[in-house]
């Protein structure tokens, strides 16, 4: 159990004017219906996500319109995995202390309520990419490289749901920027005047710093296979650790070593060496001559060869083009670039120095 200790009143009193206020509202009404705070500030997040993923996604060269063949798999599955893991790391609310079956499954589906795990959400929503990519004939890994600052924007802008549910702070401090909460939701033993550390702003603050990292990382080095994914992981496990310490909700406690504390910490730190490891295999061990096309084997678009002013799709079923001498002119025409046209059938090149087949998408402006 966290240690609860209370502050001086006067003390806490010269801080409020500068301090974080509660929020003044935590959603509205339409009807009968209540639309939470909380769903849209993770609605936001995946928003946000799906425009950023769209955007570099095209520049590699994706597929038209894949992008949502995807997403209809990974959102959902990840709002699951992130609803289970929360349920089964925090199960006293829904099977009652020890299992010992005194409480509310009837909480289980209400995630308005708050409670969405990120690991579980993106493990499984992973899973849901895969299935996604496969029936989209792209390379998971690439998906996951296009995605991984949008993940972690999505977290930015959903961990201010944590402040219109006032839940998930920190400890007690006189920081000009502690966050006040309603007396209803101030912890037991603490006063209704104490300020706690807004921790959902720190994570939110890391997370946005993290996104600059990762682009900027991703444009200098041009981190494929998996990479910039792995390196999304180590950046948000780093800051998960510090922050979650700062917490003082009832959580799990598990101990290693010898040392008892908090299942997302030590959740955070295997994630993180796990996703070390992987990188340096990646960078290091692994052959560097895989392919970094988006498609997998046997789903690359037609080539494109040039006829005139208009460009032609050789089938694979398609006539050979005049003179190149039957079968053997089609081989040379799929694998051989086009003398025609100002770029010489070379893939063109974006400003971020990344390439795209002759038949892809034209790239959105950065």
């Amino acid at each position: 159990m966290p240690v609860i200790f209370t502050l001086s009143s006067p003390t806490l009193a010269t801080a409020v004017g500068a301090a974080i206020p509660a929020p003044a509202w935590s959603g509205f009404d339409i009807g009968p219906l209540r639309i939470h705070a909380y769903a849209l500030s993770i609605l936001l997040g995946i928003i946000a996500a799906l425009w950023m993923t769209d955007r570099r996604w095209k520049r590699r060269g994706g597929p038209e319109g894949s992008i949502w063949d995807i997403a209809i798999w990974a959102i959902p599955f990840g709002i699951i995995g992130g609803r289970l893991y929360h349920v089964f790391s925090s199960p006293e609310a829904y099977f009652g202390p020890g299992f010992d079956g005194t409480g509310n499954l009837a909480l289980i589906p209400q995630i308005w309520l708050g409670g969405l795990g990120i690991w579980g959400a993106v493990v499984l929503g992973v899973v849901g990419a895969w299935i996604g990519c496969r029936r989209a004939g792209v390379r998971i890994s690439a998906f996951v490289d296009a995605a991984a600052p949008g993940i972690l924007l999505a977290q930015a802008i959903g961990r201010w749901g944590n402040y219109f549910n006032q839940e998930l702070f920190g400890g007690p401090t006189t920081l000009p920027w502690g966050l006040q909460v309603d007396p209803q939701f101030v912890p037991p033993g603490f006063s209704p005047d104490t300020l706690f550390q807004p921790t959902f702003l720190y994570e939110s603050i890391w997370n946005l710093l993290g996104v600059a990292a990762l682009l900027v990382l991703d444009r200098k080095f041009r981190l494929r296979r998996g990479r910039l994914f792995v390196l999304y992981a180590m950046i948000y496990t780093a800051g998960r650790v510090w922050i979650e310490l700062l917490r003082i909700d009832t959580a799990e406690q598990i101990t290693f070593f010898g040392i008892t504390t908090r299942l997302n910490v030590w959740t955070s730190i295997f994630v993180f060496l796990a996703a070390l490891v992987v990188f340096l295999i990646l960078t290091f061990v692994k052959n560097k001559d895989v392919p970094e096309s988006v498609y997998l084997p046997g789903h690359e678009p037609s080539a494109v060869v040039t006829d005139g002013a208009e460009g032609e799709a050789v089938g694979s079923s398609g006539s050979a083009a005049e003179g190149t001498g039957g079968a053997a002119g089609t081989e040379d025409a799929l694998d051989k670039p086009s003398d025609a046209g100002s770029s010489g059938g070379r893939p063109a090149e974006t400003e971020a120095g990344e390439t795209t087949s002759p038949d892809a998408p034209t790239p959105p402006g950065a």
